[in-house]
């Protein structure tokens, strides 16, 4: 392994896989990519994050077919990244093999848990890399390193020779500097023509509720996204939703995770709080049936945060496992009308900056709590997502978010790509 100096720590392992074909015409010819340590790539053993799990595993006897798509469509890959152990964290911190350096932000997190991929990407050491996201492990660290993200519509994506976390949530996602690229990869992914013709977006509905829960002004994030579909589409299709209402008001079943008699914090919307207590519940409840027996058995070294956060998965019990399948039916049905076929919800990505390394736990609990009420809405009811990045405030990144109804991935991944000129000339004033 190079120096963290020229790769920035993000490596675990390198390695060169050639593209199947060496046809200059293939989508993804001449592009380099970086693997998240978490896909089965032949011969080489799938580590997740852990040293127990690499000692108690063998190398893999496949390649999962997501690395397979892209290196039949042209792109070279280099090696595979460090990522959070066992995928749960979304800081990107790991004791055991080192935190990739966030090259935006040095003292900060880089995000997790597909660290070494964003930190790639954003140090230019790739074009592209794979992740994944099962509750925001691509979206968040592309939002801390300044990149764009891409969480494709849940089960677009082949997740074999993958290792699972939560199948109801599992997706393949990936990371680029640029909007093209992203487009490019998307369609090799996603098995999408190669069109990059623009449906044009019948509403760009901006989350109020969603955009006050930062703590960067809402007017800095939305001012530039604004005045771009504006001067592109008109001023006409952009509108406003208090989005927790409206979840609160279409989605009955969250009722059973609302306050539980408790009083709501400040800092929070309760519905979508709820929606992140769900998404909680399955997530660890899945987690346990996939790992849950080599946990016990193998008592892994684990790191502080990710260990609690492991055990805990482990004690789950069945209850309420029911009512987290009635949410996500009557999400998807919620946000499919609210959004039709060409709409479009804009969020931020997280709820702030990244926050700095080796922080206290404790004080990170109100900002994880946050950021899983916006990231859950995506996981929950399934639709793609896009993390843009707006460059910077206060010297470190800040990014926003669009969502697109399940199966608008092509429709998603062009409209980031027309916009992004005139965003970014919007974001230079």
């Amino acid at each position: 392994m190079a120096s963290r100096d020229s790769d920035y720590g993000a490596f675990m392992e390198k390695f060169v896989l050639q593209p199947s074909s060496s046809a200059h015409q293939l989508p993804l010819s001449g592009l380099t990519f970086a693997i998240k340590d978490i896909f089965d790539v032949d011969g080489h053993v799938t580590g997740f994050g852990n040293p127990d799990w690499a000692r108690t595993h063998s190398a893999a006897t496949s390649t999962a077919p997501a690395v397979l798509a892209v290196l039949s469509g042209g792109a070279t890959s280099i090696g595979k990244t460090i990522m959070d152990e066992m995928a749960y964290s979304i800081n990107g911190e790991n004791k055991h093999y080192g935190t990739p350096t966030n090259p935006w932000a040095p003292d900060r997190v880089p995000g997790g848990s597909s660290s070494g991929s964003a930190v790639a990407v954003g140090a230019k050491l790739v074009d592209f890399s794979l992740g994944t996201d099962t509750g925001g492990s691509v979206r968040v660290p592309a939002s801390y390193c300044g990149i764009f993200g891409f969480r494709p519509s849940h089960g677009s994506v082949s997740t074999a020779g993958v290792i699972p976390m939560a199948q109801s949530f599992d997706t393949v996602g990936w990371f680029a500097w640029d909007p093209k690229i992203l487009n490019r990869v998307g369609r090799v992914l996603l098995q999408l023509p190669d069109d990059a013709s623009l449906v044009r977006p019948s509403r760009v509905i901006f989350a109020e509720d969603c955009l006050q829960l930062s703590s960067i002004p809402s007017d800095q994030i939305t001012q530039g996204l604004v005045k771009s579909v504006e001067k592109l589409f008109g001023g006409h299709i952009v509108e406003n939703v208090i989005l927790g209402d409206y979840v609160k008001d279409k989605v009955p079943s969250l009722q059973h995770f609302i306050g539980e008699g408790n009083k709501e914090p400040e800092y929070s919307i309760p519905s979508l709080a709820a929606l992140s207590s769900a998404r909680g519940l399955l997530l660890r409840y899945e987690f346990k049936n996939n790992h849950g027996d080599w946990v016990t058995t193998v008592k892994p070294d684990l790191g502080p945060g990710i260990s609690e956060a492991v055990w805990e998965a482990v004690r789950t019990s069945a209850e309420n496992i029911d009512v987290c399948q009635s949410v996500k039916t009557e999400l998807r049905a919620a946000l499919s009308a609210l959004l039709g076929d060409y709409g479009i919800l804009v969020i931020p990505t997280v709820p702030g900056p990244p926050p700095k390394l080796q922080m206290d736990p404790s004080a990170l609990e109100v900002f994880h709590a946050q950021a899983f009420s916006l990231l859950s809405i995506a996981v929950v009811s399934g639709f793609c997502q896009v993390s843009i990045p707006l460059g910077l405030h206060d010297n470190l990144p800040v990014a926003i978010s669009l969502l697109a109804k399940h199966g608008s991935d092509g429709f998603l991944l062009n409209l980031v790509e027309t916009l992004h000129d005139t965003l970014k000339e919007e974001l230079q004033e």
